[in-house]
């Protein structure tokens, strides 16, 4: 089921139980499209997440931990001086519509009462987040600023007045039937019957009027019967994760048909059921979005140095040829009065390879002895060529290889490593910071790696950029602690912090060594583990880059529900 109006409903109608009468306690804009209220409501805090995200628009309790940002956007400065403090009075859907409006009760500058409403519109890369001053229905500030340009319909700017979006024709199945038995007597086809259903009625996605097709051709009870029946069950969800046979997964208020069904699994809340469902997919978007430079930035730079590479390799191959050069310019010399100013190229026996014939080009430009100090000139070139093209190529892939590890991270990383790995990278002077004359280096903060623990309670720490693994590995991993990294590929330093660890350990450390690596995706998995003391730093290495000796390997198959079991 996707978030449209009829699981908005069943989603309004969870969160009124929890949250109205709440106080907002936080405010915080994580994300540029997202923004949290925490609402304290019955002795507890709960973040409610407004998303006007183009893919993931939605309105949910979130339990997912996020980073805020250290300096608060206009729009989150906007949000904590009218709504600090402030009570949730209600929170309503708008017709069975993807709008929720939620009208907090606050005072004002001067004391005097007020009602402000924060209303989502969650409809595709239209979403948007309005603060509105009640009274007038005039917009105070909104997410995302559109010009007159971009939206010649209504105003999205701070000062317009609130304008609805443009109403369809359709009428709220939570409200009325309409003429549903004409239409299953019409449309005995359940597709075709879906499609008019999507027509006549409010709010429905595909999959939602898909499954009541389904529902109103069943033969128990009227027509109308079921139809009541079906949009009752939203006012009493059953959270419900569709795992189908291809391997994706779909969500639904309840369960209800679904083609190409292998499993499902069900949820306390349909909060519960979203975190579980949207934690990659969404996770994934807003490191794309935080990190849409550093990508651009790493792949230029990538590019660049395996052109280079690739040009490095063909000059050296070159420098395969310097011996012939040599031959050609002793035999010239030792045949100098055989060569005449004027010639082309001329015909020798070569001494070298039992005086078979070889054919040398020559210069008519120049005479008999250049053409012969030419060749060895470029013997010479190539000769000198060879140690600084091979040290070239050295730097040149340990550059590619660095970047490639930047780039595994950030495919790997959580939205609160983007900011370290843009430090680093600003450190290795891939991106240039502007500072003001005078003003002091900021001084960098490294966050702590993520924590696990084995099954018999050993801590395992996993490092999340180089940063972090340089950390870990060189200054607060014990010496006798386990160190653990996958075989010849980018990924996570993972240490175990104990002496004397079980197989098991092992097993579950490797485990996460390959997840937290580029073989994500891949079986049987190489992980080198090693004893911290035997992992040394090269003078000038790059951050993230270490070498060992004295190492065993195991072999992980990269397992997200294990990891997950680990991290709780």
């Amino acid at each position: 089921m996707s978030f449209d109006g009829a699981f908005t409903h069943a989603m309004v109608t969870e969160l009124q139980q929890t949250l109205t009468g709440g106080r907002v306690a936080k405010i915080s804009q994580p994300y540029p499209n997202e923004v949290v209220l925490t609402i304290r409501n019955n002795s507890q805090n709960y973040p409610l997440l407004l998303s006007a995200h183009p893919t993931y628009a939605r309105l949910q309790i979130t339990r997912i931990p996020y980073a805020n940002p250290a300096t608060p956007s206009n729009f989150t400065m906007m949000l904590r001086k009218y709504l600090d403090g402030s009570i949730l009075n209600s929170l309503e859907q708008v017709e069975n519509d993807r709008i929720v409006r939620l009208a907090f009760n606050t005072r004002n500058e001067l004391g005097d009462q007020e009602t402000i409403a924060l209303t989502i519109e969650m409809m595709g890369r239209h979403s948007n987040v309005f603060l509105i001053e009640q009274s007038d229905n005039r917009i105070l500030d909104l997410i995302k600023h559109v010009n007159p340009d971009q939206n010649r319909v209504r105003s999205l700017l701070p000062g317009a007045i609130y304008i609805a979006p443009p109403k369809q024709d359709d009428v709220n199945p939570f409200t009325t039937s309409a003429n549903v038995d004409d239409l299953v007597r019409d449309y005995p086809n359940e597709d075709v019957l879906a499609k008019q259903l999507q027509q006549t009625f409010q709010g429905l996605a595909r999959d939602t009027a898909l499954g009541l097709a389904g529902a109103l051709h069943a033969t128990d009870g009227s027509v109308e019967d079921r139809f009541t029946h079906f949009f009752a069950q939203f006012n009493q969800p059953v959270p419900t994760l569709n795992r189908l046979k291809n391997g994706k997964t779909s969500f639904s208020a309840f369960a209800m048909p679904t083609p190409n069904l292998d499993d499902t699994q069900t949820f306390a809340t349909l909060s519960e059921l979203l975190d579980f469902f949207y934690q990659d997919r969404a996770e994934r978007e807003r490191v794309n979005e935080q990190a849409g430079n550093l990508i651009h930035i790493v792949r230029n730079e990538l590019k660049k140095n395996r052109s280079k590479l690739k040009k490095l390799q063909q000059t050296m191959a070159e420098t395969n040829q310097a011996d012939s050069f040599r031959i050609k310019g002793e035999l010239l010399t030792t045949y100098l009065n055989q060569v005449k100013r004027g010639m082309t190229e001329i015909t020798l026996p070569n001494f070298y390879d039992d005086e078979k014939p070889l054919k040398i080009s020559l210069s008519n430009q120049i005479g008999p002895s250049q053409n012969a100090q030419k060749y060895f000139n470029r013997y010479q070139k190539l000769k000198n060529a060879v140690a600084y093209v091979t040290e070239q190529i050295r730097l040149t892939q340990t550059e590619i290889d660095y970047l490639s590890n930047i780039q595994a991270q950030i495919e790997l990383a959580s939205p609160k490593d983007i900011n370290e790995i843009r430090l680093e990278l600003q450190q290795q002077g891939y991106i240039r910071v502007h500072r003001k004359r005078g003003s002091k280096k900021p001084r960098l903060q490294i966050s702590q790696p993520e924590k696990f623990h084995a099954s018999d309670g050993t801590l395992i720490s996993v490092g999340k950029n180089n940063l972090q693994n340089d950390k870990l590995t060189l200054h607060t991993a014990k010496k006798t602690d386990i160190w653990l990294h996958v075989k010849n590929m980018p990924g996570s330093h993972v240490i175990i912090h104990s002496a004397d660890p079980s197989d098991e350990t092992i097993d579950e450390a490797a485990n996460l060594a390959a997840y937290f690596s580029k073989a994500r995706d891949s079986a049987s998995v190489p992980v080198d583990y090693v004893q911290v003391k035997r992992v040394h730093k090269p003078n000038g290495a790059k951050p993230g880059f270490v070498i060992y000796e004295g190492q065993q390997t195991a072999y992980a198959t990269p397992d997200a529900e294990l990891v997950k079991k680990l991290r709780s």
